[in-house]
């Protein structure tokens, strides 16, 4: 078995010399290699077919995860506006996991030798790449996690200012693919959100569509002025870059929920209007976010990582949203070097997402770090 999985990464090339070089790095292949990984910059993504075939015929690799992304992660370093391109093989006994084929309208897929293979593993862990201009997929995620037994999915939402390609074995579009892994894999994940929750839940107590009238029976502005303070609540319209609203979510702790942003407010009528949809009932907490609020939150996510670590980490992958990396952190790959900062080095692979998958849920402005030990 192979101790680290192996890493290779090249940028600001034509995807020929993009190939070469990763190749170059990877050396002879292991012949317990089996498996790799592939995440390349949006500006690779017409090419995403012919660089997965190369890479299939040059490392006689048969199964591929991964997808195209605005920003790419190889160990210690962003990759940002320029074509990048980051592989990473790893070694998996081929009884322990199943590709997944790509859901586009529903789950019926989900039968035959691959429903035998979930109903014969006690545990699934999934990692999942979706197509961000498929409307149906939180649906698909959802169903997915009651489909798939005792699953835990984690993975995102390809970014792409092109075409929006997941890799699957085979280069795809339009729905949601990947991998599942069975209990025999050591798997660890976790999430981390950026975000510090100023006040307590509140329940939505009037609401239309993505407009919240009430909370806790109460004016929704008042609320919310009540908990950001009245400092900021001179400023709604500046407010909006820091002042999210997390929706819980159901059957959780404080901790998990999902960060959507401030996208109206209506001082006279006290209205509020968030990035997506809402019922009654639903709970909500108001969050406060900048830079010092996710460093805080990532330390923590890393820490609780290394202390259910007991054995070497093998390789990882990490999918981090657009709004966080240079945005958040800094130009200087300030992200990623914290992960290896407090979890020592190791090689580590990913993206920059349109929308982060955890725990059979999507998120955003989240960072979701799955390691393999």
């Amino acid at each position: 078995m192979m101790k680290q999985f192996l890493l290779a990464q090249s940028a600001g090339h034509n995807s020929d010399d993009l190939l070469a070089d990763c190749l170059n790095q990877l050396g002879s292949i292991p012949p317990e290699a089996n498996f790799g990984f592939l995440y390349l910059s949006d500006q690779l993504a017409s090419a995403a077919e012919f660089i997965l075939n190369r890479l299939k015929q040059a490392t006689d690799i048969e199964y591929w995860i991964g997808t195209v992304g605005i920003g790419v992660i190889a160990s210690n370093t962003e990759f940002y506006d320029e074509p990048a391109m980051v592989v990473m093989l790893a070694d998996f006994n081929e009884a322990d996991f199943h590709i997944l084929p790509n859901f586009i309208t529903d789950t019926t897929a989900l039968s035959g030798e691959l429903a035998h293979w979930c109903q014969a593993n006690d545990f699934n862990v999934g990692l999942l790449h979706a197509d961000p201009t498929n409307p149906a997929t939180p649906t698909l995620l959802s169903q997915l996690g009651e489909d798939i037994p005792t699953a835990f999915l984690v993975g995102g939402i390809t970014s792409s200012r092109g075409a929006n390609i997941q890799f699957a074995t085979e280069a795809l579009h339009g729905g949601i693919s990947g991998v599942l892994f069975s209990q025999a894999v050591p798997i660890k994940t976790n999430l981390t959100q950026g975000c510090t929750p100023i006040g307590k839940r509140h329940v939505v107590t009037q609401c239309d569509d993505n407009l919240i009238h009430s909370l806790d029976n109460r004016p929704a502005l008042d609320v919310l002025t009540e908990d950001a303070g009245d400092t900021i609540a001179q400023d709604w319209q500046q407010a909006a870059n820091y002042i999210f609203a997390g929706i819980v979510n159901k059957s959780s702790d404080l901790d998990d929920y999902s960060i959507r942003q401030l996208i109206g407010i209506d001082t006279e009528e006290k209205v509020i209007a968030i990035g997506d949809y809402l019922q009654h009932n639903d709970e909500i907490i108001f969050c406060r976010r900048d830079g010092n609020s996710a460093m805080e939150d990532m330390d923590r996510m890393l820490l609780e990582l290394k202390l259910r670590l007991n054995s070497p980490i093998r390789g990882g992958v990490y999918v981090s949203c657009l709004g966080r990396g240079r945005h958040q952190f800094g130009n200087d790959s300030q992200e990623v070097r914290f992960i290896h900062s407090v979890l020592g080095d190791f090689p580590l692979v990913g993206f920059f997402a349109n929308g982060e998958i955890h725990k059979n849920s999507l998120y955003s402005f989240t960072g979701v770090l799955t390691l393999f030990v």
